[in-house]
């Protein structure tokens, strides 16, 4: 495993880190056996970044008892979030880390960031409720080693975030196909200057980098080296860059792993070359083209109070001017049985507007809705489809 230095602790980070969201869950729980083999396979390749959150389904309970039983805490750096939005007083600090605490089965965070933090207003709302004294305690006891923050906003309020406060790193949405979008470069080389080391999430974007890129991106790239993978592209570029110090992947079987730990193992700064920049910059502007709407999968807009599946909705929508109508329309009747009575489409939306205040790539959900239906469900293939169920039913 490659390391790189966090300037403001000394301590040597691998640069592929665990993302712990997407924890396998084969029937929408976490497989514990499943995540333990995979844990515990990191940890011996030497990964000693795992990054997880309060707001990630059982996510800290099986990691924390999963590093407990393996006796593996004190090999790793852990890494989570306070969910900032549910702090209404001084005392919600203590309330909801003591019971991250407890759940990861630790007595201290090494890497403790404010989770989805989009713009200063919302720091200085925090600091109104004492956060910055609440911090300072915590560093002194040793219970928080280093504090950062994660962001999901516009690039100028990034940038101005870090210099309200004296953090210690930072964490941000970063690919090839999101150079000028949040955070962005612009970002990342600021944090850079001043030292902060920068975790990088969403290298992959949801695994639209990985397995959803459209075939004029996929030609670029084999064009100029057909032995790599799209995953390979995606993580090379990211690792050429000095600036990112760990990127997190969210790997869920043993195969990711494994190619994720060869790419890192052969990954430097500045590896990469003219010929290999000029193929990203060609699969960038066929993404562009292809890309309606920016959903990640993330899940955090769910569950909807009206049933919808918000992100497999977009991702075969954003699927189908990617690889194209026919498997597009597979996925979107299968995911959320589109053209079935107890479908879970966008047509059962009703504006309530519960998703968009969690969203965090801040996406128009009813607005994009309106243009999915008009595309993926045309007034003519729901009616073909309500003739097909007919003629079964006689």
């Amino acid at each position: 495993m490659r390391f790189r230095s966090d300037p403001k602790s000394g301590n040597e980070l691998s640069i592929l880190g665990f993302g712990c969201m997407r924890f396998p869950r084969p029937l929408g729980v976490i497989d514990q056996k499943k995540t333990e083999q995979l844990i515990v396979h990191a940890v011996e390749e030497g990964i000693n970044y795992f990054d997880t959150a309060h707001l990630y389904p059982g996510s800290e309970e099986t990691l924390g008892a999963i590093l407990q039983k393996n006796k593996l805490r004190d090999k790793v750096y852990l890494a989570t979030k306070l969910p900032f939005s549910r702090c209404r007083a001084y005392e919600d600090f203590d309330a909801l880390f003591n019971g991250q605490l407890k759940k990861l089965r630790t007595d201290h965070i090494d890497y403790y960031l404010i989770h989805n933090i989009a713009e200063v207003a919302q720091w200085e709302g925090l600091c109104e409720l004492g956060i910055e004294a609440w911090i300072a305690e915590k560093k002194q006891q040793g219970a928080i080693r280093q504090i950062g923050f994660s962001f999901h906003g516009k690039t100028e309020e990034f940038l101005a975030l870090l210099d309200v406060y004296a953090w210690d790193f930072c964490q941000i949405q970063y690919n090839y196909v999101n150079i000028n979008y949040q955070a962005g470069r612009a970002g990342l080389m600021k944090a850079h200057d001043k030292d902060l080391p920068v975790v990088v999430m969403e290298p992959l974007l949801g695994g639209r980098l990985a397995g959803n890129l459209p075939k004029a991106a996929l030609a670029s790239f084999k064009k100029a080296n057909p032995n790599r993978s799209a995953v390979d592209w995606a993580l090379r570029w990211l690792w050429d860059q000095e600036a990112v110090t760990v990127v997190l992947s969210g790997m869920n079987e043993e195969s990711q792993l494994q190619e994720n730990l060869r790419i890192a193992n052969e990954s430097y700064p500045e590896m990469l070359g003219d010929a290999e920049h000029r193929a990203y910059d060609a699969a960038i502007e066929a993404f562009n083209e292809s890309n309606k709407v920016a959903c990640t999968g993330c899940n955090y807009c769910m569950p909807c109070p009206n049933n919808v599946n918000i992100p497999a909705s977009f991702t075969a929508y954003n699927m189908s001017y990617a690889v194209g109508m026919f498997s597009a329309i597979q996925l979107y009747a299968m995911s959320i049985r589109a053209f079935s009575a107890d479908n879970y489409s966008p047509r059962r939306c009703i504006d309530c507007g519960a998703c968009e205040k969690k969203c965090p790539q801040h996406i128009a959900i009813p607005s994009e809705f309106e243009k999915l239906l008009a595309h993926m469900e045309p007034w003519w293939l729901r009616a073909a489809m309500a003739v097909a169920s007919l003629c079964k039913k006689l």
